[in-house]
C-alpha cells in the first residue's frame, strides 16, 4: 500500500508536470487541452482528489492491458514462425529460396544505389545536398527492404542451427 501512496503523491504529479508544461511549450491546441488536462491531473493528485487505491486500479489496469497486447504479439509472432517454418519444409524451391534470393536482390540493389549516388555526388559535386536530400527520403523504403532482409536471415541462421545436417 505505501508503493501506491508514494507514486500517488509524488510521481504521478511530477510527471502530469513534467508532460503537461512540454505539452504547452507547443503551438497547437490539441495540446494546450491536453496540457491544461494534465494540469488538472495532477492538481487532483496533490489534492488527494485522486486516491491512492484509484491510482493503485489504474496501474492494474494498465499492466492487464500490457499483458493482453503481450500475449497477442507473442501470437502474432507464432504465427509468422509457423510460416516461416511451413516455407524451410516445403518442396517447392522457390517457396524455400524466396529469402535469400530477396536478400540478393537488396544487396544489388543497394550497391547499384550507393554507386550512382557517389557517381552522380562526384561528377555534379553542386547538387550534393540535393542528392543526400534525395537519399535520406529513401531511408523508410531502405529500412523496411533492410529489416524484413534482417529477420529473414537471422530466423534462417535459427532454423539452421536447429535443423540436423544431412
Amino acid at each position: 500500500m505505501m508503493i501506491p501512496a508514494l507514486i500517488a503523491s509524488v510521481g504521478l504529479p511530477l510527471l502530469a508536470k513534467a508532460v503537461g508544461s512540454a505539452l504547452d511549450g507547443l503551438d497547437h491546441p490539441a495540446a494546450k487541452t491536453a496540457s491544461a488536462a494534465l494540469a488538472q491531473v495532477g492538481q487532483a493528485l496533490s489534492d488527494r482528489a485522486i486516491t491512492p487505491e484509484q491510482v493503485a486500479e489504474a496501474n492494474r489496469h494498465l499492466e492487464r492491458m500490457t499483458e493482453l497486447d503481450s500475449i497477442e504479439a507473442r501470437a502474432a509472432l507464432a504465427q509468422v514462425n509457423a510460416s516461416l517454418r511451413a516455407e524451410i519444409r516445403s518442396e517447392d524451391w522457390y517457396v524455400r529460396r524466396w529469402r535469400p534470393t530477396f536478400g540478393y536482390a537488396v544487396a544489388i540493389t543497394w550497391t547499384a544505389t550507393m554507386a550512382a549516388i557517389a557517381w552522380a555526388i562526384v561528377a555534379e559535386p553542386t547538387q550534393a545536398p540535393a542528392i543526400i536530400t534525395a537519399l535520406v527520403n529513401t531511408s523508410p523504403i531502405w529500412g523496411i527492404a533492410l529489416g524484413v532482409l534482417g529477420v529473414a536471415v537471422v530466423k534462417r541462421s535459427q532454423d539452421k542451427a536447429v535443423q540436423p545436417r544431412p
